[in-house]
This record gives C-alpha cells, structure tokens and sequence, in this order.
C-alpha cells in the first residue's frame, strides 16, 4: 500500500468501521509521518493505525523516531511487516500499542506470538507483495494457523467482498485485512489509472518476481514488469538486485500520482480478478457486511434445515 496507505483512505476505512492504516514508510520522516497522522486525526474520531515495515537495507531509515511519531499521535495499533519487529517492541509495548505482525508462513507466525505480538496478519501465496517463499494458499494457511496460534489472527490474499470474510470465519481467522481491493475506491489517493487497471485486470494478471532472489513479489504484469521478467531470464542464477533496479526501485510516484501503469513492478493480489468497480470505501464495506450476513443467514443457515 506504498503511497496509499495515506490520511484520505486510512480515516475513510476507520469511518466506516474499519482499522485503517497509515503506511509509515512512504512518508520520508518521521516528522512527515507526525503530521499525516494529525491530518487523519482531522479526518476522523475512529481509531486508525500505522504500517511500519522493517526493510532489509543499507542504510536503516531511523525507526526509533517513526516509533516516536506514532507514540506522541496517540496511535494505538501498529501493523508490522518485514523483517521481525522483536527488536522495536519494548518501545511499542510500554505505549500501550497493540502490536499486528504479517507473516507468510504458520512458522513466522508462532514466532510473532512468542515475541510478543498481539496479533498476525496471516498473508496466503494470493496476496499481492511479498507472499513469502512457501506458496501456500489460504485455504491452507488459514486452517493451519487456527491450528496452531493462541493469538488473534486475520486473512490477508485474496480477500475482497463478504464471501472473503464468511470464508475467512469459516477457516479459523478474526477478521480479513484488504489491501489490493481499498487501492480500487474513490477515497485511495491514487490516480485513476491504477483504479482502472485494477477493474480491467483479471486473476490471471499477476506475475511474480525476484524469486531467484528469494525476494518474491506478486506484481500486477505490466510492459515494466514483462522487462523484469525477460532479464531475470536471461540472468537466470546469476541475476542480482542491480539488474532490475531501476524496474522495482522508486517506481511508486510515477505509478500511483502520475498514474504510468507501465512504469514498472507495484504489487498487485490475485485479488484484482473480484475488482469489478470503484466504490466509495463506505459503500464496499457496507455492501461486504451485507453480503456476508446474507449468506450465513440464507445459504449456511439453509445448510442445516
């Protein structure tokens, strides 16, 4: 959710009920950050949270004072992504911050649980982004991570309208968390292109990249991803990071404000192929709760008569 996770969808989903995210990282400072949480507190009176993701890279953006800025806004959740957030969570802890960590796999997430986390956000080989490296869909993971997690959980891959979160419930998991479905409504501060290309796409749409690097990404295909590809085949085990920079890197701006679809790799669910509109996020998420309740009072209910 790099440059959307921002104030206009994070109060627009905690609006209508839902726990929106402000994504930490695409503001460059943490001073930025401190006034797009106050820019969100303007927004709306509901609780909202903040994605913080550790990154793997040179030169570490300065954590303790993003942690900072979401300590002194009053923020209570933080979601946590990436590498594992062990080393942050006393700071967060002390605060009084409910702490939701994403895993891809049932193994990271009891690690999560034994270090401390509140929560994990349970990511199954359809979600867009990083999947992991152990391709397990949800109707698998799901399962496995009720079976083994003593800690709340929630459904990320492939979730988009209230069969979604019936069929989340029904596996083991709290809740669903969407990301790829938000991208496509009125309030996500991104151009229309992204929204449309998100309707038109289909679930055979996605590619996914840098699995030589054990760094996979699900991307939405694009001419900038079909050159990614066509290098990492010509590199094959030789291919390093250098090699496709310029496709991954910094590609975000030009993507989600100019509205360059083409530009290069942004990641992109499986998801798209349940996209079929551009709702307001109150009016998907009142049509997801209707749909759900429909279903588990006529078709479930109907299962037992």
């Amino acid at each position: 959710m790099h440059f959307v996770g921002l104030a206009p969808l994070a109060s627009a989903v905690a609006n209508a009920g839902g726990l929106g995210m402000i994504t930490a990282l695409t503001l460059k400072t943490p001073e930025l950050l401190a006034r797009e949480i106050a820019r969100c507190k303007e927004l709306t009176d509901r609780p909202f949270g903040v994605n913080l993701t550790f990154l793997p890279a040179f030169k570490e953006p300065p954590y303790p004072e993003y942690i900072a800025a979401i300590v002194e806004g009053g923020i209570k959740a933080v979601e946590t992504a990436g590498r594992s957030p062990e080393k942050y969570l006393p700071a967060l802890k002390a605060a009084g911050i409910k702490v939701i960590h994403k895993c891809t796999s049932v193994r990271h997430s009891l690690k999560a649980q034994k270090i401390g986390c509140d929560a994990v956000s349970v990511d199954g080989f359809e979600c867009g982004g990083h999947p992991g490296e152990d391709d397990v869909p949800n109707f698998i993971l799901l399962p496995r991570a009720a079976e083994e997690l003593s800690i709340p959980f929630v459904a990320s891959g492939g979730m988009a309208d209230g069969r979604s979160l019936v069929a989340a419930l029904a596996l083991g998991a709290d809740g669903i968390n969407m990301g790829t479905r938000f991208i496509a409504t009125k309030e996500a501060p991104v151009h229309d292109n992204v929204k449309q290309a998100l309707v038109n796409a289909t679930e055979l749409d996605t590619r996914l990249i840098m699995r030589g690097l054990r760094n996979t990404e699900r991307v939405l295909n694009n001419a900038g991803v079909e050159r990614v590809l066509e290098i990492e085949r010509q590199k094959g085990d030789k291919l390093a990071i250098s090699d496709i920079f310029e496709q991954v890197a910094g590609i975000y701006p030009s993507v989600m404000i100019d509205g360059r679809v083409d530009a290069g790799a942004w990641s992109c669910g499986m998801v798209a192929g349940l996209i079929h509109d551009v709702p307001s996020v109150k009016e998907l998420v009142e049509r997801i709760m209707a749909q759900a309740e429909k279903l588990i009072r006529t078709r479930l209910e109907g299962m037992l008569a």
